[in-house]
Protein backbone atom coordinates (compact mmCIF):
# COMPACT_ATOMS: atom_id res chain seq x y z
CA UNK A 1 0.00 0.00 0.00
CA UNK A 2 1.60 3.39 -1.16
CA UNK A 3 1.75 5.96 2.25
CA UNK A 4 -1.67 7.84 2.81
CA UNK A 5 -1.74 11.59 1.50
CA UNK A 6 -2.61 13.90 4.35
CA UNK A 7 -3.70 17.38 3.65
CA UNK A 8 -3.35 19.71 6.55
CA UNK A 9 -6.02 22.92 6.05
CA UNK A 10 -4.15 26.24 7.01
CA UNK A 11 -5.29 27.59 10.71
CA UNK A 12 -9.22 27.34 11.41
CA UNK A 13 -9.46 24.01 10.30
CA UNK A 14 -8.66 20.57 11.03
CA UNK A 15 -6.53 17.52 9.93
CA UNK A 16 -8.11 15.61 6.94
CA UNK A 17 -6.86 12.16 6.11
CA UNK A 18 -9.25 12.35 3.03
CA UNK A 19 -7.45 9.31 1.03
CA UNK A 20 -8.45 6.87 3.72
CA UNK A 21 -11.07 5.23 3.45
CA UNK A 22 -12.77 1.44 2.91
CA UNK A 23 -13.53 -0.45 0.08
CA UNK A 24 -16.14 -3.07 -0.23
CA UNK A 25 -17.15 -5.74 -2.78
CA UNK A 26 -18.48 -9.19 -3.67
CA UNK A 27 -16.51 -12.12 -5.40
CA UNK A 28 -19.44 -14.22 -7.05
CA UNK A 29 -19.26 -17.24 -9.18
CA UNK A 30 -20.00 -15.66 -12.87
CA UNK A 31 -22.62 -18.34 -14.10
CA UNK A 32 -22.91 -17.12 -17.55
CA UNK A 33 -19.21 -15.66 -17.92
CA UNK A 34 -20.52 -11.77 -18.69
CA UNK A 35 -18.21 -10.69 -16.19
CA UNK A 36 -20.57 -8.71 -14.34
CA UNK A 37 -22.65 -9.70 -10.78
CA UNK A 38 -25.91 -10.57 -11.77
CA UNK A 39 -28.58 -10.88 -9.35
CA UNK A 40 -29.07 -14.83 -8.90
CA UNK A 41 -25.32 -15.33 -8.95
CA UNK A 42 -24.10 -16.14 -5.36
CA UNK A 43 -21.10 -14.75 -3.75
CA UNK A 44 -18.84 -17.14 -2.70
CA UNK A 45 -17.56 -17.66 1.03
CA UNK A 46 -13.86 -17.67 2.43
CA UNK A 47 -12.04 -16.56 -0.52
CA UNK A 48 -8.88 -13.92 0.27
CA UNK A 49 -9.02 -9.91 -0.75
CA UNK A 50 -6.11 -7.95 -0.72
CA UNK A 51 -4.87 -4.14 -1.26
CA UNK A 52 -1.39 -5.28 -1.33
CA UNK A 53 -0.65 -6.04 2.14
CA UNK A 54 -3.86 -7.03 4.03
CA UNK A 55 -5.52 -9.57 3.36
CA UNK A 56 -9.75 -10.02 4.11
CA UNK A 57 -11.78 -12.99 4.06
CA UNK A 58 -15.02 -13.12 2.34
CA UNK A 59 -18.41 -13.75 4.56
CA UNK A 60 -21.21 -16.14 3.93
CA UNK A 61 -22.53 -13.77 0.90
CA UNK A 62 -18.94 -13.37 -0.51
CA UNK A 63 -18.27 -10.04 0.56
CA UNK A 64 -15.01 -8.26 1.84
CA UNK A 65 -14.40 -4.90 3.00
CA UNK A 66 -11.11 -3.10 2.99
CA UNK A 67 -8.55 -0.20 3.73
CA UNK A 68 -7.83 1.86 0.74
CA UNK A 69 -5.51 4.75 0.58
CA UNK A 70 -5.37 6.99 -2.69
CA UNK A 71 -3.08 4.62 -4.41
CA UNK A 72 -4.37 0.53 -3.93
CA UNK A 73 -4.77 -2.05 -6.36
CA UNK A 74 -7.21 -4.30 -4.73
CA UNK A 75 -7.35 -7.95 -6.41
CA UNK A 76 -8.76 -11.47 -5.50
CA UNK A 77 -6.55 -14.02 -4.46
CA UNK A 78 -7.97 -17.04 -7.06
CA UNK A 79 -8.99 -20.14 -4.97
CA UNK A 80 -8.34 -23.40 -6.34
CA UNK A 81 -11.26 -24.72 -8.68
CA UNK A 82 -11.98 -21.58 -9.60
CA UNK A 83 -10.31 -19.90 -13.31
CA UNK A 84 -10.25 -16.43 -13.43
CA UNK A 85 -11.46 -14.70 -16.16
CA UNK A 86 -9.03 -13.74 -18.81
CA UNK A 87 -8.52 -10.78 -21.48
CA UNK A 88 -8.28 -11.18 -24.91
CA UNK A 89 -4.35 -10.65 -24.67
CA UNK A 90 -4.73 -13.87 -21.81
CA UNK A 91 -3.81 -11.64 -18.87
CA UNK A 92 -5.93 -12.74 -15.87
CA UNK A 93 -8.78 -10.51 -14.73
CA UNK A 94 -8.44 -10.44 -10.81
CA UNK A 95 -7.95 -7.03 -9.82
CA UNK A 96 -8.77 -3.39 -9.63
CA UNK A 97 -6.65 -0.29 -10.01
CA UNK A 98 -7.59 3.13 -7.55
CA UNK A 99 -5.58 5.52 -7.98
CA UNK A 100 -7.91 8.61 -8.04
CA UNK A 101 -5.31 11.16 -9.56
CA UNK A 102 -3.42 8.69 -11.58
CA UNK A 103 0.39 8.27 -12.06
CA UNK A 104 2.74 10.73 -11.98
CA UNK A 105 2.16 12.77 -15.69
CA UNK A 106 5.81 13.77 -16.03
CA UNK A 107 6.89 9.88 -16.35
CA UNK A 108 8.59 9.54 -19.59
CA UNK A 109 6.61 6.34 -20.02
CA UNK A 110 2.93 6.31 -19.80
CA UNK A 111 0.71 4.95 -16.38
CA UNK A 112 -2.63 4.40 -14.71
CA UNK A 113 -4.87 7.45 -15.65
CA UNK A 114 -7.05 9.04 -12.89
CA UNK A 115 -9.23 6.51 -11.56
CA UNK A 116 -11.63 8.59 -9.99
CA UNK A 117 -13.36 7.91 -6.74
CA UNK A 118 -14.28 4.22 -5.94
CA UNK A 119 -17.26 2.63 -7.32
CA UNK A 120 -20.34 1.92 -4.59
CA UNK A 121 -19.01 -2.51 -4.88
CA UNK A 122 -15.95 -3.25 -6.40
CA UNK A 123 -16.78 -6.98 -7.53
CA UNK A 124 -14.79 -10.01 -8.54
CA UNK A 125 -15.64 -13.07 -11.02
CA UNK A 126 -14.34 -16.40 -10.68
CA UNK A 127 -15.57 -19.04 -13.12
CA UNK A 128 -16.15 -22.56 -11.39
CA UNK A 129 -13.47 -25.23 -12.93
CA UNK A 130 -12.36 -28.57 -11.25
CA UNK A 131 -8.85 -28.42 -11.35
CA UNK A 132 -6.65 -31.29 -11.19
CA UNK A 133 -3.73 -31.62 -8.66
CA UNK A 134 -1.56 -32.39 -11.30
CA UNK A 135 -0.70 -29.83 -13.62
CA UNK A 136 1.89 -27.92 -15.75
CA UNK A 137 3.02 -24.38 -15.50
CA UNK A 138 5.19 -22.68 -18.74
CA UNK A 139 7.87 -20.78 -17.22
CA UNK A 140 9.83 -18.02 -19.17
CA UNK A 141 12.86 -15.95 -17.94
CA UNK A 142 13.45 -12.43 -19.24
CA UNK A 143 12.30 -11.89 -22.58
CA UNK A 144 14.04 -8.79 -22.62
CA UNK A 145 14.01 -7.11 -25.89
CA UNK A 146 15.02 -3.60 -25.99
CA UNK A 147 13.79 -3.16 -29.73
CA UNK A 148 10.65 -4.13 -31.95
CA UNK A 149 13.48 -6.29 -34.11
CA UNK A 150 14.37 -8.07 -30.40
CA UNK A 151 10.63 -8.88 -29.81
CA UNK A 152 10.31 -10.42 -33.63
CA UNK A 153 13.66 -12.31 -31.84
CA UNK A 154 11.61 -13.56 -29.19
CA UNK A 155 7.94 -14.11 -31.10
CA UNK A 156 9.06 -16.39 -33.67
CA UNK A 157 12.08 -18.40 -31.83
CA UNK A 158 10.70 -18.94 -28.42
CA UNK A 159 6.67 -18.40 -28.48
CA UNK A 160 6.39 -20.36 -31.95
CA UNK A 161 7.82 -22.90 -30.53
CA UNK A 162 5.00 -22.80 -28.05
CA UNK A 163 2.16 -21.55 -29.64
CA UNK A 164 -1.36 -23.64 -29.13
CA UNK A 165 0.39 -25.67 -26.42
CA UNK A 166 -1.70 -28.13 -24.67
CA UNK A 167 -2.25 -29.65 -20.77
CA UNK A 168 -0.47 -26.91 -19.78
CA UNK A 169 -2.63 -24.79 -17.12
CA UNK A 170 -0.63 -21.03 -17.25
CA UNK A 171 2.13 -19.36 -18.36
CA UNK A 172 4.74 -17.20 -15.55
CA UNK A 173 7.59 -14.89 -16.90
CA UNK A 174 9.80 -13.55 -14.34
CA UNK A 175 10.52 -10.48 -15.04
CA UNK A 176 12.39 -7.92 -17.65
CA UNK A 177 9.16 -8.33 -19.90
CA UNK A 178 10.89 -5.92 -21.85
CA UNK A 179 14.78 -3.81 -21.72
CA UNK A 180 13.74 -0.24 -20.15
CA UNK A 181 12.17 0.84 -23.17
CA UNK A 182 8.33 0.40 -21.35
CA UNK A 183 6.46 0.81 -24.71
CA UNK A 184 7.27 -2.63 -26.18
CA UNK A 185 4.71 -3.69 -23.06
CA UNK A 186 2.07 -4.07 -25.39
CA UNK A 187 4.39 -5.76 -28.33
CA UNK A 188 5.45 -8.24 -25.18
CA UNK A 189 1.75 -8.73 -24.21
CA UNK A 190 0.61 -9.30 -28.03
CA UNK A 191 3.80 -12.03 -28.51
CA UNK A 192 2.87 -13.99 -25.26
CA UNK A 193 -1.06 -13.69 -26.21
CA UNK A 194 -0.29 -16.69 -29.16
CA UNK A 195 0.83 -19.60 -26.43
CA UNK A 196 -2.95 -19.29 -25.87
CA UNK A 197 -2.88 -19.93 -21.93
CA UNK A 198 -3.38 -17.25 -19.00
CA UNK A 199 -0.49 -15.51 -18.89
CA UNK A 200 1.41 -14.38 -15.07
CA UNK A 201 3.94 -11.56 -15.32
CA UNK A 202 6.72 -10.81 -12.59
CA UNK A 203 8.38 -7.05 -12.56
CA UNK A 204 11.72 -7.16 -13.67
CA UNK A 205 14.51 -3.92 -13.04
CA UNK A 206 14.15 -3.69 -16.45
CA UNK A 207 10.31 -3.18 -16.34
CA UNK A 208 10.32 -0.28 -13.89
CA UNK A 209 9.85 3.48 -14.15
CA UNK A 210 13.13 4.85 -13.56
CA UNK A 211 12.47 8.78 -13.15
CA UNK A 212 9.92 7.53 -10.09
CA UNK A 213 11.67 9.53 -7.20
CA UNK A 214 10.77 6.32 -4.28
CA UNK A 215 10.29 2.74 -4.96
CA UNK A 216 6.34 3.10 -4.54
CA UNK A 217 6.14 4.73 -7.92
CA UNK A 218 8.63 2.70 -9.59
CA UNK A 219 5.69 0.00 -10.68
CA UNK A 220 3.18 3.03 -12.18
CA UNK A 221 3.96 1.72 -15.96
CA UNK A 222 3.81 -2.10 -15.21
CA UNK A 223 0.98 -1.30 -12.79
CA UNK A 224 -0.96 0.14 -16.04
CA UNK A 225 0.01 -2.57 -18.06
CA UNK A 226 -0.29 -5.97 -15.94
CA UNK A 227 -2.25 -5.02 -12.36
CA UNK A 228 -0.32 -5.80 -9.42
CA UNK A 229 3.14 -6.34 -9.28
CA UNK A 230 2.44 -8.03 -5.39
CA UNK A 231 -0.48 -11.04 -5.66
CA UNK A 232 -1.18 -15.01 -5.04
CA UNK A 233 -3.20 -17.44 -6.70
CA UNK A 234 -3.87 -21.29 -5.75
CA UNK A 235 -4.15 -23.77 -8.50
CA UNK A 236 -4.53 -27.31 -7.56
CA UNK A 237 -2.34 -27.80 -4.32
CA UNK A 238 0.19 -25.47 -4.31
CA UNK A 239 0.00 -21.47 -3.98
CA UNK A 240 1.66 -18.98 -5.85
CA UNK A 241 3.06 -15.66 -4.51
CA UNK A 242 4.01 -13.30 -7.07
CA UNK A 243 6.19 -10.64 -5.55
CA UNK A 244 8.38 -7.29 -7.27
CA UNK A 245 12.06 -8.15 -4.93
CA UNK A 246 13.77 -4.73 -7.08
CA UNK A 247 14.17 -2.13 -4.09
CA UNK A 248 14.39 1.10 -6.28
CA UNK A 249 16.80 3.92 -5.54
CA UNK A 250 19.03 1.65 -3.61
CA UNK A 251 18.60 3.15 -0.16
CA UNK A 252 22.78 2.23 0.33
CA UNK A 253 23.64 4.87 -2.01
CA UNK A 254 20.15 6.22 -3.94
CA UNK A 255 21.84 4.67 -6.77
CA UNK A 256 20.69 1.42 -9.12
CA UNK A 257 18.84 -1.24 -7.37
CA UNK A 258 18.89 -3.86 -4.68
CA UNK A 259 17.03 -7.04 -4.45
CA UNK A 260 15.04 -6.86 -1.37
CA UNK A 261 11.35 -6.19 -0.14
CA UNK A 262 9.47 -3.56 1.35
CA UNK A 263 7.81 -3.75 4.96
CA UNK A 264 4.16 -3.96 3.33
CA UNK A 265 5.01 -6.69 1.13
CA UNK A 266 6.46 -8.63 3.93
CA UNK A 267 3.21 -8.05 5.49
CA UNK A 268 1.33 -9.33 2.83
CA UNK A 269 3.33 -12.31 2.72
CA UNK A 270 2.89 -12.69 6.19
CA UNK A 271 -1.33 -11.90 5.97
CA UNK A 272 -1.23 -14.19 2.66
CA UNK A 273 0.12 -17.73 4.47
CA UNK A 274 -2.33 -17.08 7.05
CA UNK A 275 -5.09 -18.43 5.25
CA UNK A 276 -2.59 -21.21 3.38
CA UNK A 277 -2.54 -24.65 4.91
CA UNK A 278 0.38 -25.67 5.67
CA UNK A 279 0.13 -28.93 3.74
CA UNK A 280 0.65 -27.41 0.76
CA UNK A 281 2.94 -26.20 -1.70
CA UNK A 282 4.55 -22.52 -1.64
CA UNK A 283 6.00 -21.01 -4.55
CA UNK A 284 7.60 -17.99 -4.89
CA UNK A 285 8.46 -16.23 -8.07
CA UNK A 286 10.46 -12.46 -8.36
CA UNK A 287 12.79 -11.52 -10.36
CA UNK A 288 16.37 -11.16 -8.41
CA UNK A 289 17.77 -14.19 -7.17
CA UNK A 290 17.92 -14.50 -3.33
CA UNK A 291 21.65 -15.86 -3.30
CA UNK A 292 24.46 -13.70 -2.54
CA UNK A 293 28.04 -13.53 -2.60
CA UNK A 294 30.74 -10.71 -3.01
CA UNK A 295 28.34 -7.64 -3.12
CA UNK A 296 25.28 -8.24 -1.25
CA UNK A 297 23.30 -7.98 -4.45
CA UNK A 298 20.08 -9.06 -1.78
CA UNK A 299 19.30 -7.65 1.40
CA UNK A 300 20.00 -10.55 3.69
CA UNK A 301 17.62 -9.20 6.65
CA UNK A 302 14.66 -9.24 4.36
CA UNK A 303 16.09 -12.86 2.79
CA UNK A 304 16.15 -13.94 7.08
CA UNK A 305 12.66 -12.12 7.38
CA UNK A 306 11.22 -14.01 4.38
CA UNK A 307 12.93 -17.44 5.57
CA UNK A 308 11.08 -16.50 9.29
CA UNK A 309 7.64 -15.98 7.31
CA UNK A 310 8.20 -19.83 5.72
CA UNK A 311 9.53 -21.55 8.34
CA UNK A 312 6.14 -23.94 8.89
CA UNK A 313 5.94 -25.28 5.12
CA UNK A 314 7.69 -28.16 4.98
CA UNK A 315 7.09 -27.85 0.77
CA UNK A 316 8.48 -24.65 -0.82
CA UNK A 317 9.86 -23.16 -3.98
CA UNK A 318 11.47 -19.94 -5.18
CA UNK A 319 11.84 -18.82 -8.74
CA UNK A 320 13.77 -16.30 -9.78
CA UNK A 321 15.72 -14.74 -12.90
CA UNK A 322 17.34 -11.69 -13.79
CA UNK A 323 21.15 -13.39 -14.04
CA UNK A 324 21.12 -14.62 -17.56
CA UNK A 325 22.48 -17.78 -16.43
CA UNK A 326 21.01 -21.40 -14.82
CA UNK A 327 21.94 -22.51 -11.47
CA UNK A 328 20.42 -24.34 -8.76
CA UNK A 329 20.36 -22.61 -5.30
CA UNK A 330 19.54 -24.66 -1.96
CA UNK A 331 19.53 -22.71 1.26
CA UNK A 332 19.26 -24.24 5.02
CA UNK A 333 20.59 -23.55 8.22
CA UNK A 334 23.66 -21.64 7.78
CA UNK A 335 21.58 -19.18 5.15
CA UNK A 336 19.24 -18.59 8.03
CA UNK A 337 16.73 -21.63 6.85
CA UNK A 338 14.56 -22.49 9.35
CA UNK A 339 12.82 -25.79 7.91
CA UNK A 340 14.07 -29.08 7.86
CA UNK A 341 14.29 -29.49 4.39
CA UNK A 342 16.97 -27.14 2.27
CA UNK A 343 15.02 -24.52 0.42
CA UNK A 344 14.96 -24.74 -3.48
CA UNK A 345 15.27 -21.93 -5.50
CA UNK A 346 15.60 -22.04 -9.33
CA UNK A 347 17.18 -19.70 -10.97
CA UNK A 348 15.61 -20.02 -14.23
CA UNK A 349 17.81 -19.73 -17.80
CA UNK A 350 16.63 -17.10 -20.02
CA UNK A 351 14.43 -16.67 -23.37
CA UNK A 352 16.36 -14.19 -24.53
CA UNK A 353 19.70 -16.41 -23.61
CA UNK A 354 22.57 -13.98 -23.33
CA UNK A 355 20.41 -10.68 -24.83
CA UNK A 356 19.99 -12.15 -28.05
CA UNK A 357 24.30 -12.01 -28.87
CA UNK A 358 26.04 -14.78 -31.07
CA UNK A 359 25.31 -15.44 -34.25
CA UNK A 360 22.29 -15.98 -36.34
CA UNK A 361 20.57 -19.70 -36.50
CA UNK A 362 18.93 -20.95 -39.59
CA UNK A 363 15.95 -18.88 -38.40
CA UNK A 364 17.73 -15.48 -38.36
CA UNK A 365 17.30 -15.14 -34.87
CA UNK A 366 20.44 -15.19 -32.77
CA UNK A 367 21.73 -18.12 -30.97
CA UNK A 368 22.28 -16.19 -27.57
CA UNK A 369 23.83 -19.01 -25.21
CA UNK A 370 24.13 -17.83 -21.90
CA UNK A 371 27.44 -17.11 -20.41
CA UNK A 372 27.37 -20.44 -18.22
CA UNK A 373 27.04 -22.74 -21.79
CA UNK A 374 23.35 -22.85 -20.91
CA UNK A 375 21.75 -22.73 -24.29
CA UNK A 376 18.50 -20.50 -24.42
CA UNK A 377 15.13 -21.70 -22.99
CA UNK A 378 12.35 -22.15 -21.46
CA UNK A 379 11.01 -24.60 -18.37
CA UNK A 380 7.83 -26.47 -17.52
CA UNK A 381 7.10 -27.25 -13.84
CA UNK A 382 5.01 -30.00 -12.93
CA UNK A 383 3.09 -30.21 -10.09
CA UNK A 384 2.02 -33.52 -8.42
CA UNK A 385 -0.18 -32.44 -5.26
CA UNK A 386 2.21 -30.46 -3.11
CA UNK A 387 5.65 -32.09 -5.13
CA UNK A 388 7.04 -30.98 -8.58
CA UNK A 389 9.60 -31.98 -11.23
CA UNK A 390 11.18 -29.51 -13.69
CA UNK A 391 12.19 -29.46 -17.07
CA UNK A 392 14.49 -26.93 -18.89
CA UNK A 393 13.67 -27.39 -22.64
CA UNK A 394 16.51 -25.77 -24.90
CA UNK A 395 14.97 -23.66 -27.62
CA UNK A 396 15.04 -25.77 -31.60
CA UNK A 397 16.05 -29.05 -29.24
CA UNK A 398 14.63 -31.97 -28.71
CA UNK A 399 13.28 -32.35 -24.81
CA UNK A 400 15.96 -34.42 -24.38
CA UNK A 401 18.60 -32.55 -24.57
CA UNK A 402 19.93 -32.48 -21.67
CA UNK A 403 23.82 -32.06 -21.30
CA UNK A 404 26.32 -31.02 -23.65
CA UNK A 405 29.63 -32.65 -23.91
CA UNK A 406 32.48 -31.08 -24.76
CA UNK A 407 36.40 -32.71 -25.93
CA UNK A 408 38.67 -32.92 -28.79
CA UNK A 409 37.90 -33.99 -31.96
CA UNK A 410 40.63 -35.80 -32.37
CA UNK A 411 43.41 -36.63 -29.56
CA UNK A 412 46.88 -38.56 -29.49
CA UNK A 413 46.08 -41.76 -27.71
CA UNK A 414 49.48 -42.39 -26.14
CA UNK A 415 50.22 -38.77 -25.29
CA UNK A 416 46.24 -37.10 -24.88
CA UNK A 417 48.46 -34.14 -22.55
CA UNK A 418 46.02 -32.32 -21.36
CA UNK A 419 42.95 -32.92 -23.11
CA UNK A 420 39.29 -33.15 -21.05
CA UNK A 421 35.84 -33.84 -21.26
CA UNK A 422 33.55 -31.44 -19.64
CA UNK A 423 29.55 -32.43 -19.69
CA UNK A 424 27.25 -29.69 -19.02
CA UNK A 425 24.38 -30.52 -17.63
CA UNK A 426 22.03 -27.71 -17.75
CA UNK A 427 20.04 -28.44 -14.44
CA UNK A 428 22.52 -29.91 -12.89
CA UNK A 429 24.37 -28.41 -9.65
CA UNK A 430 27.03 -29.46 -7.18
CA UNK A 431 25.78 -32.63 -6.10
CA UNK A 432 24.51 -34.06 -9.29
CA UNK A 433 25.76 -36.95 -10.14
CA UNK A 434 27.16 -37.65 -13.54
CA UNK A 435 28.96 -40.89 -14.91
CA UNK A 436 31.09 -41.37 -18.15
CA UNK A 437 32.78 -43.89 -20.30
CA UNK A 438 35.33 -44.16 -23.43
CA UNK A 439 34.19 -47.01 -25.81
CA UNK A 440 33.56 -50.28 -24.50
CA UNK A 441 34.75 -49.38 -21.34
CA UNK A 442 33.38 -48.93 -17.95
CA UNK A 443 31.39 -46.34 -16.18
CA UNK A 444 33.48 -44.06 -13.89
CA UNK A 445 32.22 -41.00 -12.18
CA UNK A 446 32.97 -37.04 -13.19
CA UNK A 447 34.28 -34.58 -11.24
CA UNK A 448 32.45 -31.40 -10.42
CA UNK A 449 34.12 -28.07 -11.74
CA UNK A 450 33.35 -24.70 -11.07
CA UNK A 451 34.69 -22.93 -14.23
CA UNK A 452 33.85 -21.57 -17.80
CA UNK A 453 32.21 -23.87 -20.18
CA UNK A 454 35.37 -23.93 -23.01
CA UNK A 455 32.56 -25.02 -25.17
CA UNK A 456 30.96 -21.42 -25.17
CA UNK A 457 34.82 -20.02 -25.24
CA UNK A 458 34.77 -22.14 -28.15
CA UNK A 459 32.04 -20.02 -30.33
CA UNK A 460 33.84 -16.82 -29.12
CA UNK A 461 36.78 -17.34 -30.70
CA UNK A 462 35.11 -18.39 -33.63
CA UNK A 463 33.22 -15.48 -33.64
CA UNK A 464 36.04 -13.46 -33.28
CA UNK A 465 38.27 -15.01 -35.83
CA UNK A 466 35.56 -14.93 -38.27
CA UNK A 467 36.35 -12.32 -41.27
CA UNK A 468 32.43 -10.70 -41.26
CA UNK A 469 29.88 -10.38 -38.58
CA UNK A 470 27.61 -13.48 -38.68
CA UNK A 471 25.20 -12.48 -36.03
CA UNK A 472 23.88 -9.90 -34.16
CA UNK A 473 26.16 -8.79 -31.05
CA UNK A 474 29.56 -10.28 -29.75
CA UNK A 475 28.85 -12.71 -26.92
CA UNK A 476 29.52 -11.44 -23.86
CA UNK A 477 32.22 -13.17 -21.45
CA UNK A 478 31.96 -16.55 -20.12
CA UNK A 479 31.40 -17.06 -16.47
CA UNK A 480 31.90 -19.91 -14.00
CA UNK A 481 28.92 -22.43 -14.37
CA UNK A 482 27.47 -24.06 -11.85
CA UNK A 483 26.97 -27.56 -13.44
CA UNK A 484 29.72 -28.62 -15.26
CA UNK A 485 31.74 -31.56 -15.35
CA UNK A 486 35.23 -33.04 -16.14
CA UNK A 487 36.87 -35.84 -16.78
CA UNK A 488 40.15 -37.59 -18.33
CA UNK A 489 40.77 -39.49 -20.88
CA UNK A 490 42.09 -43.23 -19.95
CA UNK A 491 45.68 -43.56 -21.06
CA UNK A 492 47.22 -45.18 -24.01
CA UNK A 493 44.08 -45.92 -25.90
CA UNK A 494 44.17 -47.44 -29.04
CA UNK A 495 43.72 -45.80 -32.33
CA UNK A 496 40.17 -46.06 -33.54
CA UNK A 497 36.85 -44.33 -32.98
CA UNK A 498 35.42 -44.34 -29.59
CA UNK A 499 31.67 -42.88 -28.63
CA UNK A 500 32.28 -40.91 -25.23
CA UNK A 501 28.66 -41.60 -22.96
CA UNK A 502 27.81 -39.39 -20.25
CA UNK A 503 24.87 -40.07 -17.69
CA UNK A 504 23.38 -37.70 -15.40
CA UNK A 505 20.69 -37.89 -12.51
CA UNK A 506 18.74 -34.94 -11.82
CA UNK A 507 17.63 -34.11 -8.70
CA UNK A 508 14.48 -35.55 -9.14
CA UNK A 509 16.06 -39.35 -10.32
CA UNK A 510 15.39 -39.09 -14.05
CA UNK A 511 18.71 -39.72 -15.91
CA UNK A 512 19.73 -38.94 -18.96
CA UNK A 513 22.10 -39.37 -21.70
CA UNK A 514 24.49 -38.09 -24.51
CA UNK A 515 27.08 -38.89 -26.98
CA UNK A 516 30.15 -37.81 -28.68
CA UNK A 517 32.25 -39.54 -31.13
CA UNK A 518 36.09 -39.13 -30.96
CA UNK A 519 38.85 -40.28 -32.96
CA UNK A 520 42.06 -41.63 -31.37
CA UNK A 521 45.33 -41.43 -33.58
Amino acid sequence: MKKFLILLISAGFTLTAFAQTSVSGYVYEDANSNGKRDKKEKGIAGIGVSNGTEVAMTDAQGKYTLPVGNDNIIFVIKPANYNLPVAKTQLPLFYYNHKPEGSPASFKYKGVDPTGPLPKSVDFALLPAAENKSFTSLIFGDPQPYTLEEIEYFAKGVVSEVEGIKNVQFGLSLGDLVGDALDLHNPYIQATQKVGIPWFNVMGNHDMNYDAVSDSLSDETFEANFGPANYSFNYGNVHFIILDDIIYPDPRDGKGYWGGFRENQLKFIENDLKLVPKEKLVVLAFHIPLFTEGDEAFNLEHRKHLFTLLKDYEHTLSLSAHTHLQRQNFYDAKDGWLAKKPHHEYNVGTTSGDWYSGAFNAKGIPVSTMRDGTPKGYAFIHFNDNQYTIDYKVVDKDSSYQVDIYSPNTLSGSKPGSARVYANFFMGHEKSELEIKFGKGGWKKMKYVETIDPGYTAAMVEWDKATKLTGNRRPSLPSNSTHLYEAVFPKNMKPGKYTIEVKAKDMFGRTFTAKKDVTVQ
